[in-house]
């Protein structure tokens, strides 16, 4: 476990004065990854001191999570990762209200997975295979199985030609997905990160919003879709009437992962890469307002637009990828596998009766 202000590599995480006293307030805890650091950190806040709290695990290259009703998926690098809680109701241990084990790993193989959702009900979740420009789904007998590609996509291929990486759930299935691009030729996505991405409807495999810089991270929230322009660091809504994204607020950085806690959304801020992201108008905006990009969890009401809180993220650590609010647990730690303790956190299922 790590204290904040004490995390691994001399990697800093530092709250606003607010965003412990927010967290409690709602009851809930945080879960972001850092494929650059290949950690996974749980944030919560200790009910009996009001302190952050902070504990990390290391899965390698670690990006999209999907949590759901005491489950979340984990995407590595080269397998997905399901985590049952092992708490009961109203118990703890050591002081934490929830003990996410690793109880199943699926092996993909390196096929870039992004966004993962956990869909209630089903044994497998729904990801996005970036590599191969497709949703999925696990397979007994596979790495996995295709469920849709884009209209402009002609084959299941191992080359990211669009860069397909976010997809949003709507009444548990998948409803929209964004692409940095319509390219369907390998990386052909690069030429074109300034202003070719776009949203698609996938049941009807329209294409509802375009002229998009880098759009990541499609959520579904109070019948509204909500998405990032990465590209110009912009958080917004899309009216679907007219396909036109609206913006929200302006965020400091290079922006993925979005979760919602409430009117309230949680999203993660990364310092640009050097040369990646060369080009792009959220570089020129930074400079303009003559702001450092920041790597950190902002979280934003969306009522306002508004940074209510934050969590900055300083040391070597630039780069986030996704966030998950993890509704009705307070200070949860998870397993990893560096340690005895997964030898020894048995659960047996109940006796048939």
């Amino acid at each position: 476990m790590q204290s904040a202000g004490s995390t691994p590599s001399e990697m800093q995480l530092s709250p606003s004065r607010t965003f412990a006293a927010w967290l409690s307030d709602k009851g809930a805890s945080l879960a972001f990854t850092t494929y650059q650091a290949n950690k996974l950190f749980l944030i919560g806040a200790d009910p009996a001191t009001g302190r952050l709290s902070v504990f990390e695990r290391s899965f390698e290259r670690c990006m999209g999570l999907g949590y759901a009703h005491g489950r979340f998926w984990l995407a590595s690098l080269y397998q997905l990762w399901r985590f049952e809680n092992f708490l009961a109701d109203g118990e703890t241990k050591d002081g934490y209200d929830a003990a996410f084990v690793p109880i199943e790993g699926r092996t993909t193989g390196d096929v870039d997975v992004h966004d993962v959702h956990h869909v209630p009900g089903h044994d497998s979740p729904i990801f996005v295979v970036t590599r191969f420009n497709c949703l999925a789904r696990l397979d007994t007998v596979h790495s996995f199985a295709p469920l849709w590609t884009p209209p402009f996509i002609d084959r299941i291929a191992a080359e990211d030609r669009c860069h397909l990486n976010g997809l949003a759930m709507r009444d548990g299935k998948a409803a929209y997905v964004t692409c940095v691009s319509q390219s369907n030729i390998a990386g052909g996505w690069r030429e074109h990160r300034r202003d070719g991405g776009v949203i698609i409807d996938v049941p009807t495999n329209e294409i509802i919003t375009s002229g998009l810089s880098m759009p990541h991270s499609p959520r579904w929230h109070d019948g509204a879709l909500y998405a990032l322009q990465s590209g110009t660091g912009e958080f917004g809504r899309i009216d679907l009437a007219s396909g036109a994204f609206e913006p929200i607020c302006f965020l400091p950085g290079f922006a993925r992962g979005v979760s919602f806690l409430g009117r309230h959304a949680i999203i993660g801020v990364s310092r640009p890469r050097e040369k990646t992201f060369e080009g792009l108008a959220l570089d020129a905006r930074l400079s303009t307002a003559g702001v450092s990009p920041r790597c950190q969890l902002a979280v934003i009401n969306l009522d306002t637009g508004d940074i209510e809180h934050t969590l900055n993220v300083e040391g070597p650590v630039q780069e986030l990828y996704d966030v998950a609010a993890i509704e009705g647990y307070r200070k949860p730690m998870a397993l990893g596998f560096k340690t005895n303790e997964i030898r020894f956190q048995i659960r047996p299922a109940p006796f048939p009766s």
